[in-house]
């Protein structure tokens, strides 16, 4: 098969999984990672990870199927970086949907669900390792049974939206306990988006580590 992924940004967790992955592949299929949307030419599969941009019907029309896969129960939180609310609601578990892309934000049918565990103290390098392992779960779902899968068309009544999340988001209050803001201060990506707090007049940046 022909497949292209795109990802949106080379500093994404999930770009080395998907370099291993094309390895592993490369005797099977024809495979092409690129981050850059004018590379994307035709093939039988597109696929959207990591992917914060509307890629249109004209391109996704070159391809047999474009499909995306979304780290929430869709219809359910449809939008921005539903693994970081998940977390950040206390959620045990996280669900990722892969579904087909539509016009419509993560409105497409349904091809597949699966979820995972999010233990309590595991850390945003190690729930993305998880997320990134259950990504290449579907997509290698979908590469086997593209011709026999039945699409489920999501229940559009049931849906809600996440917000955009910005850097400001992940700012600590100082008057508030470290196990209150754990759930924050372990989620946030200490590269893009670090955790930060305001104290006598300077700017903090928060690290953490498991010893």
């Amino acid at each position: 098969m022909k497949i292209t992924v795109f990802f949106s940004s080379e500093e994404h967790p999930i770009v080395p999984h998907l370099s291993r992955w094309k390895k592993e592949n490369s005797t099977l299929h024809d495979i092409e990672l690129t981050n850059n949307l004018d590379e994307v030419k035709n093939g039988d599969i597109l696929f959207l990870i990591a992917c914060g941009e509307i890629v249109k019907h004209d391109m996704r029309k070159r391809f047999g199927k474009t499909l995306c896969v979304h780290e929430s129960n869709l219809p359910e939180g449809r939008g921005w970086s539903p693994a970081v609310y998940s977390v950040l609601n206390n959620e045990k578990k996280i669900w990722m949907t892969l579904f087909e892309v539509e016009d419509a934000v993560d409105s497409g049918d349904i091809w597949e669900k699966i979820s995972f565990d999010v233990q309590e103290h595991e850390l945003a390098n190690e729930i993305n390792d998880k997320i990134s392992v259950k990504t290449l779960e579907l997509m290698n779902f979908a590469i086997k049974n593209h011709s026999d899968v039945k699409p489920i068309p999501q229940d559009h009544k049931n849906t809600t939206y996440l917000k955009r999340r910005n850097p400001d988001d992940s700012e600590l209050d100082v008057n508030k306990t470290i196990a209150k803001q754990f759930n924050l201060m372990r989620i946030c990506d200490e590269k893009r988006y670090p955790c930060f707090f305001y104290y006598k007049g300077h700017k903090y940046k928060v690290t953490l580590q498991k010893f």
